[in-house]
């Protein structure tokens, strides 16, 4: 899966420049004389527009505008960038300060002076020149109720505006016959069907079975779904088969008992199934066509929540230890047709944190489902192509680690929080509360974070997409 735009990252040189640009500006109006810093409107004179720096930002940044006859009123400013109002700072004669709003895709700059009411226009100027207005990357809700009263909790079949709201959210899966279509489990709770098209959700129904705790499909012609039942029998067998010709309403039971298991992956090229036990701390091999079924290596723990996500090119997996902190790696022996031993990515065994940093310096906590993203700046430069977003669930955030081991905070933690319900810039502003679910949609360029303990389906995607 390829992630289309990548982020843009503003240079820091030209943020200090702007920084630089705002100090002056507020200095020198305290270094100036109360008459010179008057500088009140007059009626006779038109308003001028004659510069803005940057000349070009995003939802946030801080923006000059630079004319003539402004006066020093901020309650008769009125500033529209792209059509939409701005929130002005400051405003001192022949200069304003505001903050670029959100959706100013047009770019057009225009100061209006308002009546002492604040209502009527007295005049107005508009600059030649167009912002140019990057759309970036934010949070916010695709699906589901957000109650702040958890008691109004609601759980039904709708249309996305009249839907409840999702409780255990757990693993997201794209239906690979079609991509409008997201599965998700949600351990006991239901699980759904999110159409993407129809904006509908409805319930997909699993009768007799417990905790769903993944979704997963057969690599045959028919691609029959496979979910898994995290139940705690040594008897019980887990996996069962929904077929694509029953319209997902029939299943079979894969004669296979096991316990504990939190996860489960087919190799994209050979086609076995890997899947994770929780008491036995083991990765086991299950071959879908023999029946045939082995161990494929032992995890460094037992009684631990694993999680398994293989690399599309079927090079290696990740495996990731919920309640350890950390992510291993197990590489794929195409001889053997078989995963190897792990070793670890990302977080150190046991230690809980909130670090950025390269491999085991990282620090995570909780960190639960991932998925690989194609970065087209990666394919340029030759080499693995992808990086791997993962939610982390007890730090509350979105967090990314590259093909070379470094990791870092994508998405949460707004406004130097940590767990919350907000939306908005991908750092400064959203908030998660325990996400464990993730899924990219490649048709769309966004992606879906299951918020679980907010029970509702987020969306960080582009401005207007």
């Amino acid at each position: 899966m390829e992630m289309k735009n990548k982020i843009k990252i503003r240079p820091w040189p030209i943020q200090g420049i702007l920084v630089a640009l705002i100090t002056i500006f507020f200095v020198q109006c305290k270094e100036k004389s109360t008459d010179e810093l008057a500088s009140v409107f007059d009626p006779s004179k038109p308003v001028s527009v004659t510069d803005f720096l940057p000349k070009e930002g995003g939802a946030g940044s801080n923006l000059v505008v630079y004319g003539d006859n402004f006066g020093n009123d901020i309650s008769r400013i009125k500033v529209i960038i792209g059509g939409k109002i701005t929130k002005v700072i400051s405003v001192k004669g022949n200069a304003l300060y505001c903050i670029v709003p959100a959706q100013a895709y047009d770019g057009d700059i225009k100061v209006s002076v308002l009546d002492e009411a604040g209502e009527d226009e007295l005049a107005f100027g508009e600059a030649v020149e167009m912002f140019t207005y990057e759309r970036k990357w934010i949070v916010t809700d695709l699906v589901g109720t957000y109650y702040e009263v958890g008691s109004m909790f609601e759980e039904k079949e709708g249309p996305f505006g009249d839907c409840g709201a999702f409780k255990e959210i757990n693993w997201f899966t794209f239906d690979p016959k079609n991509p409008n279509r997201m599965y998700f489990a949600a351990e006991n709770s239901a699980a759904r069907i999110v159409d993407l098209e129809q904006r509908y959700v409805s319930y997909f129904r699993t009768p007799g079975l417990g905790r769903k705790s993944v979704i997963l499909w057969k690599p045959d012609g028919d691609q029959d779904l496979i979910t898994a039942e995290n139940h705690a029998s040594d008897t019980r067998n887990a996996f069962h088969i929904y077929s694509r010709s029953s319209n997902f309403q029939s299943s079979q039971v894969i004669n296979r008992v096991a316990r504990g298991v939190n996860g489960a992956a087919i190799h994209p090229v050979n086609g076995e199934m890997y899947y994770t036990l929780f008491r036995a701390g083991e990765i086991r091999r299950h071959d879908l066509t023999t029946g045939t079924d082995e161990l494929a290596f032992a995890n460094p723990f037992s009684a631990v929540a694993i999680y398994i996500v293989i690399h599309p090119s079927g090079d290696y997996a990740y495996i990731t230890n919920s309640e350890r902190h950390y992510i291993l790696r197990s590489d794929y022996d195409y001889g053997r047709k078989t995963f190897k031993a792990p070793y670890p990515v990302a977080g150190t065994a046991s230690t809980s944190g909130w670090v950025d940093g390269v491999g085991t310096n990282a620090r995570l906590n909780r960190p639960m489902q991932g998925v690989f993203v194609k970065n087209p700046v990666y394919e340029e430069q030759g080499g693995d192509p992808y990086d791997y977003y993962f939610c982390d669930r007890d730090n509350h955030c979105v967090r990314t680690v590259t093909p070379q081991g470094r990791v870092s905070t994508f998405a949460g933690r707004g406004n130097n929080g940590t767990s919350g319900y907000s939306n908005g810039d991908l750092r400064l502003e959203a908030r998660f509360k325990g996400p464990r679910a993730i899924a990219y949609d490649e048709t769309r360029d966004c992606f879906y974070i299951g918020d679980t303990d907010n029970w509702i389906i987020r969306k960080i995607a582009l401005e207007g997409e």
